[in-house]
């Protein structure tokens, strides 16, 4: 017999060659109806594949991530097998599971593939699901892997020249056969509704100097209504794009003379950015962090020494040569070796840590033109950064600090649903990571504790860690379900040895500090975009470029309208006059339409007696009321959203 230990710890004997399903089938029969994947002693494999030895069983339906992984990395196999069809001759490269769906990367060589053949291909997709094909894994040899694609398909044969003989499987379903690891949902029929997204140019291997394939975006659900579902989501979406947003609010735009994934920052945006960077500034100051500076750019050597340009070398913009032989510079890829400079520039003892250097600096890193995206994926970018250099006695609370401090930004800006993600190293790949294994063990369960300690709904990640440090990342789901990581602390022993940091301790000899980095925006590019997209462009009172607008009913309430406008911005409330020769419904309609929170209309009973009549954004007409009681609204509602940061 065999002992299979479910999640809950509970171990079930059965003969070998039991299978996920079977046992599925021992627990319930409605779980056996809805299970499609599982996982296997950390493996992935098939409801049908046969369990030999002892080992830990994950079952997983639709409900879970993996059991979509598999649902989807299913649905390219049926896509693949479509485009075969449609597009005879087309070159298959590799078909993942993303996020949300799938995609395929195929050479069509001289045909063509656009919005107008979408719906050929799920008609076919659809077709050869309800034939219900059972996905079969099967081993092969590494000559007859070659053989299979030799002549037929280059990108297959490339794909499989760097793969171990004995590591390599098909899977097969219905005529169609594929090189693939594994990882599939029982048979093709449990696919129900498919939708083609996109397509795109993707470069073969991620290379700009490679060919340029065709990227074919699906996704697919058990369920039309899920699908149907999905597409509204998708439109809403579209609604709040951030790229058009921030061209319709004026915020920001780009420039191909300027350069691609360089964004520019429009007098509104510019202000949307002055106003975040003041909030979490007066924060960090009751927190105890000292504002800083640095270039924006760095000799190599400093790069070098931090292990960043071993590591992201790559990802770097070249080198910039000066006259002098062997002297070379480069865009500052990243704050922290700066920061561990400014440490050095002085001896420090016990007593003066723990010692906390803020700066919004811009850093710069070489992104593909394929790879960006708005102010999501860009080439220039500010990061919310601070570095902490501490005892290791002090590490736990400044941790903990932190964690406040990012709590209270989420908290002030309608972040409100989130998961904390504990990065860990991945164990199997240490060449991955620098330092020693002592330290990262110290470090990660520094980070355990701390989030343990705050009562954090967290999760663990192995693999995610940064190459010098474990970190804690904040998973943010935004208005429309979709999750994003924004703010992140790490621990860092590594940076401190590398750069020979120091404190004179209690025992008067030289110690290493403990090192936190940490941004809870993240980078301010990509916390504006995601803001953009989960507020619709409806900011917080306290953020909104513009507040108020005062539209005067004519001409002969002007002065009226301008003194509302000086008593207004005398209490700091941002408004604009609106006193262009158009019908009042016109200025109504055109404030809605750039989300301006409140519209005071002026006219004659106004004057009179001193009012104003109120209409809210989204709401409507909130009746006339005394300038001075408006005024005293507006600033209670800034206060309810931003309360001072006060460190627990």
């Amino acid at each position: 017999m065999i002992a299979i230990t479910l999640p809950d710890g509970s171990i079930k004997n059965f003969e070998p060659g039991v299978t996920p399903f079977d046992v599925a089938m021992s627990i319930s029969e409605g779980l056996a109806r809805n299970v499609i994947s599982a996982t296997f002693n950390e493996r992935v494999v098939e409801t049908c594949t046969s369990l030999d030895v002892d080992g830990s069983l994950t079952l997983h339906t639709w409900q879970n991530e993996e059991g979509k992984k598999a649902f989807w990395h299913s649905s390219a196999h049926i896509l693949a097998q479509a485009l075969e069809q449609l597009y005879p001759g087309v070159k298959l490269w590799v078909g993942p599971a993303i996020e949300r769906g799938f995609y395929y990367d195929v050479d069509l060589g001289q045909e063509s593939l656009s919005e107008k053949d979408f719906k050929a291909i799920e008609d076919k997709m659809l077709e050869i699901a309800r034939g219900k094909h059972d996905f079969k894994m099967r081993a092969i040899s590494k000559d007859q892997a070659l053989s299979y694609y030799k002549g037929k398909n280059e990108y297959k044969v490339d794909l499989i020249s760097n793969l171990e003989d004995g590591t390599i499987t098909f899977c097969d379903h219905d005529t169609f056969t594929d090189l693939c690891r594994g990882g599939h949902i029982p048979n093709t029929g449990i696919v129900k509704a498919v939708k083609i997204l996109s397509v795109a140019g993707a470069y073969y291997k991620g290379d700009e100097n490679n060919k340029q394939l065709t990227r074919v975006y699906g996704i697919s659900f058990p369920k039309q209504k899920e699908l149907t579902e999905y597409l509204a989501l998708l439109e809403e979406a579209k609604k709040r794009d951030h790229r058009k947003l921030g061209k319709e609010l004026e915020l920001f735009t780009f420039s191909q003379k300027v350069g691609q994934g360089l964004p520019l920052w429009l007098p509104k945006g510019a202000a949307l950015r002055e106003r975040l960077e003041n909030f979490l500034k007066a924060a960090q100051k009751k927190a105890g962090y000292d504002m800083v500076i640095s270039p924006h750019i760095g000799n190599k050597e400093l790069y070098v020494t931090s292990g960043h340009y071993a590591k992201y070398g790559a990802d770097s913009f070249q080198s910039i040569k000066t006259p002098n032989e062997g002297e070379e510079f480069m865009l500052k890829p990243m704050n922290c070796p700066h920061h561990c400079e400014m440490y050095n520039s002085k001896p420090w003892s016990y007593k003066d840590l723990p010692k906390r250097f803020a700066e919004f600096g811009t850093v710069y890193r070489y992104e593909q033109s394929g790879e960006l995206h708005g102010l999501t994926r860009v080439r220039g970018f500010t990061q919310d950064d601070a570095h902490i250099f501490c005892t290791p006695d002090q590490l736990d609370q400044e941790f903990m600090n932190v964690i406040d401090l990012v709590l209270y930004v989420f908290g002030s800006l309608g972040f409100d649903n989130f998961t904390a993600q504990v990065s860990l190293r991945d164990p199997k790949n240490p060449d991955k990571y620098i330092g020693h294994l002592e330290n990262w063990e110290k470090a990660e369960a520094a980070i355990i504790n701390a989030a343990k300690a705050k009562g954090l709904d967290y999760v663990v990640e192995e693999g995610e860690a940064a190459f010098y440090g474990p970190k804690l990342d904040f998973m943010v789901k935004d208005a429309l379900g979709r999750s994003w990581q924004l703010g992140t602390i790490q621990v860092d022993y590594n940076l401190p040895e590398r750069f020979e940091l120091t404190y004179k301790g209690s025992d008067n000899e030289l110690h290493r500090p403990v090192m936190i980095h940490r941004a809870p925006f993240g980078s301010m590019e990509r916390f504006i975009a995601i803001l953009l997209e989960h507020t619709g462009g409806n900011f917080p009172l306290w953020l909104m470029p513009e507040q108020v607008s005062i539209l005067s009913l004519s001409e002969k309430y002007e002065k009226y309208a301008q003194k509302v406008l000086n008593l207004l911005e005398n209490h700091d409330i941002r408004a604009l006059v609106d006193n262009r020769n158009e019908t009042i419904g016109k200025k109504i309609r055109e404030s809605e339409m750039n989300k301006i929170p409140f519209m005071l209309i002026v006219g004659e009973q106004e004057e009179l007696e001193g009012s104003v009549s109120v209409r809210q954004h989204g709401i409507g007409d909130l009746g006339s009321m005394k300038i001075e009681m408006f005024i005293d609204k507006i600033k209670e509602s800034v206060r309810q959203e931003v309360k001072e940061f006060k460190e627990v």
